[in-house]
């Protein structure tokens, strides 16, 4: 059963629509270096996933499908046939899952520093032990340290900063429950079934979903894909905000 994601809206409201959906441990504020230009030609919505932000937080396991009909309830909530779908790690998985399962909802994706699958899903089962352990405060700092490549990470503080607060204030069952769908996420089969006009945006020096195997698959299996790599880590639409926006411009339909 679907949750009513709380979510915040730009840009005017007789525009064509973006969805902006972030990563695990994020809130809809990770999106705001995106906001000012994007604006200025879309209705721009960001949301906060279940479990995180101002999103409810039913009870665990979660699935991608979970994550998706989220969006979707939200969709025919604002009465949205179609949207362009940007979404970063989780949110583009969630863009993924929406893309094969309710294609008619999107009009192009934009998938950020993200992947179709985790070959190694102990990487999820460790977090898992981690949170339960010592909650998402515990786990922030290690977290971030691979949201940002550490020159530009010591060039902001403040971010990262914020970044940490994002992540130590993510409701502890809210993230597990999230880790929990990563841990089994495999779209990989259903790649090739994907029929909006897709853009992969990958970090080259993202540790989290790096450039191989990651975004390559994706790029090489989405049919019609490009791929375009930033100099970044995981959080290259933040890093590397002008040209990450300005790529998603290009994209969004």
């Amino acid at each position: 059963m679907s949750v009513p994601l709380h979510y915040v809206e730009d840009g005017p409201r007789d525009a064509p629509a973006i969805v902006l959906s972030g990563s695990l441990g994020s809130t809809l504020e990770m999106w705001r270096p995106q906001v000012p230009e994007l604006a200025k030609r879309f209705r721009v919505i960001r949301i906060d996933h279940r479990g995180h932000g101002s999103s409810p937080v039913p009870p665990g396991p979660y699935r991608m499908a979970d994550l998706a009909e989220d969006a979707v309830a939200l969709l025919d909530r604002l009465g949205l046939e179609r949207v362009a779908w940007c979404g970063l790690s989780l949110g583009g998985m969630v863009g993924m899952a929406i893309a094969t399962t309710a294609p008619e909802r999107l009009a192009s994706l934009t998938l950020c520093c993200t992947s179709a699958n985790f070959p190694d899903p102990q990487v999820w089962r460790d977090r898992i032990a981690a949170v339960s352990d010592g909650g998402t405060g515990s786990i922030a700092e290690t977290v971030v340290s691979r949201w940002f490549t550490p020159g530009w990470a010591a060039e902001h503080p403040d971010v990262v900063a914020e970044a940490q607060a994002m992540v130590a204030e993510t409701p502890d069952d809210g993230y597990l429950a999230c880790c929990q769908a990563l841990e089994v996420w495999d779209h990989r089969p259903q790649l090739a079934s994907i029929t909006a006009p897709t853009l992969v945006i990958a970090g080259d020096a993202d540790q989290s979903t790096p450039v191989e195997p990651h975004a390559r698959t994706l790029a090489d299996t989405i049919p019609g894909a490009r791929l375009e790599v930033l100099a970044g880590a995981h959080l290259a639409t933040i890093e590397a905000a002008e040209k990450a926006t300005a790529l998603i411009v290009a994209n969004a339909r």
